[in-house]
């Protein structure tokens, strides 16, 4: 395990520090430019078309789902530990500047999403039975007819089974596990138990399921969660002048707290925003627009904007929640207060913070360490397990491409995924984050190739709908 652990952080480094953050940043500002910001542009009409009509019982449909269905499931995959493990270790191990860089990622990521929508609706088929097939298989080999195409789209279903459906699950039920644990003192084996029985109810029931259950269940967990997060900045409402200036001190001079030289300091900061940032919102990962591939919408346009919002809600929205708790009530009053590169490792350590209790030590804070823990703890079973509900589905579905539909492979690669959410319950922290995070940077690789290779496919459907919208 220990070496297994070494290997696979190794080889994070190295994607995350380069590769991943060139990536990201390529594709986001590719996309950004040829759409001419449509991120801002047409930031009012995606507001419109999610909030306009949303409902929590949008029922069954003959053909894949509504568009805020779709949505839903999606903003269930993005809105998951990321948001509150993944972000607190950001900021414990990159500084509190770490959250600028996960903003300036989201705000590009926000063109890259509406990319992945677009040519996920562009490229979607509907089988004989009315079943929609969609993501990013069905664009790749549209982008490169040949054996290359098959390729990208072999290596990109392969990677994404592993990363979304055993791995992914693994660090959603761990998280979920250990906050129960810590919280309730329930044994995490038995929570393991008990997610894999709900699990399986609900993969089994299809698309359908999961979509009743991700449209009631991620607005009630946005809820939720921001309403506890707003009584903790209410009641250190002194302190959030001084949250804002470190996040924006630390983004460019973060060696003045972690350590280190600027070099290695900056890129510290910058590839945990990065690797974090793709962790929460998963623009150009190519796992949301399985989701948004199912909706039925009029035009791929439509669709795109919609996806936009998704990466709104979970990074400036969810996760810089949980950044202003855990900075303010941590970091500016609180036993990190004054840390600098000297004394920085030496206080975390003191006070024994991690990114896995950072959240429930802040919550601690305001409303005593019993309620804290069980508040987190509620947070992440709705926001972890939500997750594994969506990633299943997309990896189901990347199955289903790979074995041509077959019943049995899809039945077999449900049990596959059950076994691990029980297991990831009982792992070690440390690997199955790493493990995730590999499989999770494999998958960008072939997604960015594609979209760079659509990239015009994408500016047309932009184009056409800023014309449209000039007529008016």
């Amino acid at each position: 395990m220990d070496a297994l652990l070494t290997f696979v952080k190794t080889a994070n480094g190295y994607l995350a520090d380069y590769i991943l953050i060139v990536l990201l940043v390529g594709v986001g500002l590719l996309f950004t430019i040829m759409t001419k910001f449509v991120q801002i542009r047409c930031f009012g009409e995606g507001m419109k078309r999610v909030f306009g009509g949303i409902k929590l019982f949008g029922g069954k449909n003959k053909i894949g789902l509504t568009s805020f269905q779709a949505l839903a499931t999606a903003i269930a995959a993005q809105v998951g530990t990321g948001n509150i493990v993944g972000a607190s270790g950001a900021i414990l191990v990159g500084g509190p500047g770490a959250i600028f860089w996960m903003w300036i990622i989201a705000f590009l990521g926000m063109a890259t999403i509406y990319a992945e929508a677009v040519l996920a609706q562009e490229t979607k088929v509907i089988d004989q039975n009315g079943e929609v097939h969609g993501g990013p298989v069905y664009y790749m080999k549209k982008a490169f007819t040949g054996n290359f195409g098959k390729f990208l789209a072999g290596f990109f279903s392969i990677a994404t089974i592993l990363a979304l459906g055993f791995m992914g699950s693994m660090v959603q039920s761990n998280s979920i596990a250990e906050s129960c644990n810590t919280a309730f003192g329930i044994p995490t084996w038995v929570v393991g138990i008990i997610l894999a029985v709900v699990a399986a109810f609900i993969f089994l029931g299809g698309i359908q399921r999961i979509a009743s259950v991700t449209e009631k269940l991620v607005p009630i967990m946005a809820c939720l969660f921001l309403l506890g997060g707003l009584v903790i900045l209410a009641v250190n409402i002194k302190a959030i002048p001084g949250t804002f200036a470190m996040i924006f001190k630390f983004a460019f001079t973060p060696e003045a707290l972690i350590g280190g030289g600027i070099g290695y300091a900056l890129k510290t900061a910058i590839s945990q925003g990065a690797k974090r940032g793709l962790f929460s919102n998963e623009a150009g990962m190519g796992s949301t627009p399985h989701a948004h591939a199912q909706a039925n919408v009029e035009k791929p346009h439509e669709q795109g904007v919609v996806a936009m919002i998704g990466v709104f809600i979970d990074t400036f929205v969810v996760l810089t929640m949980t950044a202003l708790v855990v900075i303010s009530t941590l970091f500016v009053n609180g036993p990190l207060a004054g840390a600098t590169g000297d004394t920085y490792s030496a206080l975390l350590a003191d006070a024994g913070i991690s990114k896995t209790n950072a959240m429930q030590l802040a919550a601690g804070s305001v409303f005593g360490d019993n309620i804290g823990a069980i508040f987190v703890a509620i947070c992440l079973l709705f926001f972890a397990f939500s997750t594994v509900i969506s990633w299943n589905f997309f990896g189901k579905i990347n199955v289903q491409y790979m074995f041509k539909n077959s019943k049995i492979a899809t039945l077999v690669y449900s049990i596959i995924a059950i076994v691990f959410i029980f297991l990831g319950t009982l792992a070690s922290n440390d690997l199955v984050w790493e493990l995730t995070d590999f499989f999770n940077y494999l998958m960008v690789l072939p997604n960015a190739i594609a979209l760079i290779a659509l990239s015009k496919l994408v500016a047309k459907n932009a184009k056409n709908a800023k014309n449209k919208n000039d007529k008016k």
